[in-house]
């Protein structure tokens, strides 16, 4: 067979090619949409009951069974100073642990990327076995570690038990583990060329930190604060065990209160409650999703 030949017999496998490709993305795509259905339609539910005075699957109903019953009452909530309280605190939470994991993971994972000293592995394998410990198997040691951070001069009435500090101290030692694994990934994926260069120059560790590494994993250091924000925002076991009164009360704390075992519970205020407590992790989405999207093996593409 000549190449002229065998030329047209290639081109005509093309097409095939081709349709074969649009038919597996048209799958991939169906797939996709199928898969988020369910969500689609509890978020629809979500927003119907909390215009609603009551609902029957995704139909708002009436006091007369009716379809409609349109009413903005399961807002009432939001000209109640507890809420707005319970809102400030869950706000203050989630920013400190941001601040606390972002700093002590960024340090701690370039530390042990870079540098080899007695110890190391031990503590790698530490972090690795604290974060199997989870919150309900703490309670109690932190309870006496409160109390004691608690008799602290000066500084006792803001980090001890019920106090707003105090959860968040806790808090920021239960998710540093996670931060420090996941921010040493990210520095091990980066190329020793500039660091080598900046420290031949005369530059400080410090700075060299500072200056050339940390922007080269802004994506980590955004996943990881979108993470540590959802964990402070959503917090609710410790918030609960280790807080009393409403002045320290958080938002899942504060949906919770809403709950009764014993008298009637208003299920679209319920709603509403929970949909404003959403708002805020949707804008703090917003800022970082394009940080979230250039993700690329520990980097950010083009640095």
């Amino acid at each position: 067979m000549t190449v002229s030949q065998a030329a047209p017999q290639s081109q005509a496998f093309k097409p095939k090619l081709m349709g074969g490709k649009k038919t597996g993305r048209r799958f991939a795509y169906a797939f996709l949409i199928l898969s988020i259905v369910p969500i689609l339609i509890g978020y629809t539910w979500l927003v119907i009951a909390t215009l609603s005075t009551r609902t029957e699957g995704l139909l708002p109903r009436d006091a007369e069974g009716g379809i409609g019953g349109f009413t903005l009452r399961n807002w009432d909530f939001i000209s109640d100073g507890a809420i707005w309280s319970a809102m400030f605190n869950s706000f203050l939470i989630a920013v400190a642990m941001v601040i606390g994991v972002g700093i002590a993971s960024t340090s701690g994972g370039y530390a042990l990327s870079r540098f080899k000293f007695p110890g190391r592995k031990a503590f790698l394998t530490g972090t690795l076995v604290l974060h199997a410990f989870k919150a309900e198997m703490l309670l109690i040691a932190i309870f006496f570690v409160l109390r004691w951070l608690g008799g602290i001069p000066l500084i006792g009435g803001y980090i001890g038990f019920n106090t707003v500090g105090g959860v968040a101290l806790v808090m920021i030692a239960l998710e540093l583990p996670l931060g420090i694994w996941l921010m040493k990934g990210f520095f091990d994926a980066l190329p020793w060329d500039m660091e080598r260069a900046a420290l031949i120059d005369g530059a400080s560790r410090f700075r060299v930190w500072w200056q050339i590494m940390l922007p080269q994993v802004r994506p980590g250091i955004a996943a990881l604060a979108l993470f540590t924000f959802i964990a402070g925002w959503n917090a609710y076991l410790v918030p609960f065990t280790f807080t009393i009164g409403t002045k320290v009360t958080n938002m899942p704390v504060f949906l919770n209160q809403l709950i009764s075992d014993t008298a009637p519970v208003n299920w679209n205020q319920v709603a509403a409650v929970g949909l404003f407590q959403m708002i805020p992790l949707i804008i703090f989405f917003l800022f970082t999703q394009e940080l979230l999207l250039n993700i690329y093996a520990g980097g950010s593409k083009g640095t």
